[in-house]
């Protein structure tokens, strides 16, 4: 009975799968050798999970995957690499349709929305009783990165600085503005001369006349400046000395 059992799974196992799955090299990774020997990957699909881990080889050896579809995704410390979908089809002895199929695939989106075909090859004959090997490449999208690098010291940062910008433009008027007046026409010279004599900042301008107000005078009851305060007070002090 128990013999019986065991040769009807047979079938079963013998029509699984294997899938060597290898890092290709990229701007991002420059060879699989200098991914950490932690390095994951694992093949998802419904209430199942298949891990697999960094071989000597720099390959992910996946033994009996049986039909489906799943998501494969590469886990390492040092790079991220992009999700694919990997469809394991069951086909007939001679069948020539491929085993195995591979796309993008998109987080978030949804499981049809499928992105670029990846190639897939048989690494092995096909034979009968013979568990069938496919193999196909996984790419790093870049590297992960936990620290912050410190900016180094760069003159074209401090010439970026909005105060350095200032000074720099001031200097320049300040230098350019003599070498401007200099070649500039007599006719407009001379204009620019007799306006500069009406600037109120250039003191052409008579003074303020709040600068005369008295304020004691104007609480005394007095409405006159200082300088009329100041002329009244020496009459009056004539005045009394007059009549003494």
């Amino acid at each position: 009975m128990r013999s019986s059992l065991l040769l009807s799974f047979l079938p079963g196992l013998v029509q699984c799968t294997r899938l060597h799955i290898f890092a290709q090299n990229t701007n991002a990774l420059a060879t699989a050798s200098i991914l950490p020997s932690s390095t994951t990957a694992s093949l998802t699909t419904t209430g199942h999970v298949l891990h697999a881990h960094l071989n000597i080889d720099n390959v992910f050896d996946f033994g009996n995957v049986s039909t489906g579809s799943y998501l494969l995704d590469v886990h390492a410390h040092t790079h991220v690499f992009a999700p694919l979908r990997v469809d394991v089809h069951q086909v007939a002895a001679q069948s020539e349709d491929p085993e195995v199929e591979v796309w993008g695939t998109f987080r978030g989106n949804e499981w049809g929305n499928k992105g670029e075909k990846i190639e897939v090859r048989r690494l092995n004959e096909k034979a009968k009783g013979r568990q069938d090997v496919w193999g196909f490449a996984v790419n790093a999208v870049g590297k992960k990165g936990y620290l912050i690098e410190r900016q180094g010291f760069s003159p074209l940062a401090i010439l970026k600085s909005p105060m350095i910008l200032i000074a720099l433009g001031s200097l320049a008027i300040v230098f350019g503005m003599p070498y401007l007046m200099d070649n500039m026409d007599p006719e407009l010279r001379a204009e620019f001369e007799e306006r500069q004599k009406s600037n109120p900042l250039a003191g052409g301008q008579a003074a303020n006349p709040l600068q005369d107000f008295d304020p004691a005078a104007w609480l005394a009851g007095n409405s006159g400046t200082k300088r009329e305060s100041s002329g009244s007070r020496k009459n009056q002090a004539v005045e009394r000395g007059v009549t003494r």
